[in-house]
């Protein structure tokens, strides 16, 4: 099996024989979470970071009030713990939502893929920031936005990003996130959220069946929740290969 990063990454550009090669070198060593399992923890100084090879996690931060608030999904191909390269402690915690299998690296390796290959470096800085910009679109939702819009724009969001690593299939993809899970990455209760559920069926915006849900009308969902797909960056600044 090729790098999971490599896949992800030739969604915007075509990697040489080279690039593909460092980032198989990341890849070599693997290890397998259980659902629930804690990966990183918030303030805790870990020297790794990690790839996702396979499964679903999330971070989140711990609030004053013994909550929690879910800031990211992560899906296969990845980066997980970008936060260490700039502090020691992590400003965050990452959970398996679902069995996972992740590669470690630690920052040196890191650091020697930049050095190498600076078009990588810049392609993941590229991904970062669409990320944050992603994250920021979400915070503005929740503060914001009605619950049905940010239940919305969260299904929207997923399967945007699942599109990207086949995660998608007849329209419709596993959602494997409790009712819980959904509601601390959206500021609802569960209660709140399996109502906001309903009525998105009710409405003929989407489907759920066994667990996996289709997106009936996803223009007019798009629309409604205000979404704007990140997925897609700009990459002609990029550097050549080397």
């Amino acid at each position: 099996m090729g790098s999971c990063l490599a896949e992800r990454l030739s969604d915007h550009l075509r990697l040489s024989q080279s690039e593909r090669d460092s980032l198989d070198r990341l890849e070599e060593q693997e290890r397998h979470f259980r659902r629930g399992a804690v990966v990183i923890r918030e303030h805790d100084r870990p020297r790794e970071l990690f790839i996702v090879r396979s499964g679903w996690l999330h971070s989140s931060v711990a609030l004053g009030n013994g909550g929690r608030q879910i800031m990211r999904l992560k899906f296969a191909g990845d980066i997980i713990g970008l936060p260490l390269l700039a502090f020691t402690e992590s400003p965050e915690t990452v959970a398996a939502v679902t069995d996972a299998a992740l590669c470690p690296f630690g920052r040196e390796r890191f650091a020697a893929l930049v050095a190498e290959h600076p078009r990588i470096a810049a392609l993941i800085l590229s991904l970062a920031v669409a990320e944050r910009a992603a994250l920021a679109d979400r915070l503005a939702s929740i503060g914001r936005t009605p619950a049905r819009a940010r239940v919305g724009a969260l299904l929207c969001e997923i399967s945007a990003r699942l599109r990207q690593t086949g995660g998608v299939e007849d329209d419709r993809f596993l959602l494997p996130l409790t009712q819980e899970e959904i509601g601390d990455a959206t500021g609802l209760t569960a209660v709140h959220v399996n109502r906001m559920m309903r009525t998105l069926v009710e409405e003929g915006l989407i489907e759920r069946q066994n667990g996996y849900v289709r997106l009936l009308d996803e223009q007019r969902l798009i629309t409604e929740v205000n979404y704007v797909d990140r997925t897609a960056i700009e990459t002609g600044w990029l550097p050549p290969p080397r």
